[in-house]
């Protein structure tokens, strides 16, 4: 039985990894960490440097906030980490490289298998289509996510960039007398109501459209992904992972 740490586990997404990990039967929740105080059926701390129970995994769907005391409290401990959160800066990632270097982390904006397809399939049609096709991404989420454009959706943009050696410059949105497009790889942010998640990659030519999109019902499915990357993760060496290396 593998036994997890949740950090932000007074959350939304929180609520969704206890119960995948309830639904799981091979792991087990047995504290959190949050800076509320709240009521989850086992000890929640504030603070990481107060954790006293023995952990398997660590989980965080929280914000780059917890990066620092989570990776800091991970190593002196020999956790390996999952980290589910967006919106970290060029340092974090940085920090994130190096806490790597001891510890096993494992990092994605996206951990639905439907849109690790996706991704998959994106690079596939750019590669197909080439460029006569215009590349226009858009993602949708709820009104109180913090970061724009989302994570998945750079990680569909690079994705498409690879088939063009990486070449192609992100534009994010467009306002005023733009002029001709050019061959950029346009990127759009929609954020309203309570969307969990949507993503469309569409390649527009002369005459024809192809889209690639993936909808995303509720957060469980996030939730599951990251359970099953903990159970993975456990007794891996130290390293940066990702869902290509967990699906290999």
């Amino acid at each position: 039985m593998i036994k997890i740490l949740i950090c932000g586990i007074g959350g939304k997404m929180g609520a969704n990894l206890r119960e995948a990990v309830a639904d799981d039967g091979q792991a087990e929740v047995v504290c959190g960490v949050d800076i509320n105080a709240v009521q989850c059926g086992v000890p929640v701390y504030n603070s990481f440097e107060n954790v006293c129970q023995k952990v398997d995994a660590c989980i965080d769907f929280s914000s780059p906030a917890a990066l620092h005391g989570e990776l800091e409290w991970a190593k002196t401990q020999h956790v390996p980490v999952v980290l589910g959160a967006t919106g970290y800066s060029a340092e974090d990632l940085e920090y994130i490289k190096q806490c790597s270097e001891q510890i096993p982390v494992f990092k994605t904006a996206n951990f639905s298998l439907g849109v690790n397809l996706l991704i998959k399939l994106v690079k596939e049609a750019a590669e197909t289509l080439g460029e006569n096709f215009d590349v226009e991404i858009i993602e949708k989420h709820h009104r109180l996510k913090a970061d724009a454009p989302s994570g998945t959706a750079l990680m569909l943009a690079e994705s498409v960039n690879s088939a063009f050696g990486g070449k192609k410059e992100l534009l994010y949105g467009r306002e005023g007398a733009t002029g001709v497009r050019g061959g950029e790889i346009g990127v759009h942010a929609v954020r309203g109501g309570t969307i969990v998640g949507e993503h469309e990659v569409l390649f527009a030519g002369a005459d024809e459209i192809v889209s690639i999109s993936h909808s995303a019902r509720s957060k469980k499915v996030f939730a599951v992904g990251a359970v099953k990357a903990a159970k993975w993760i456990c007794g891996k060496p130290a390293g940066l992972y990702s869902m290509a290396d967990m699906l290999e």
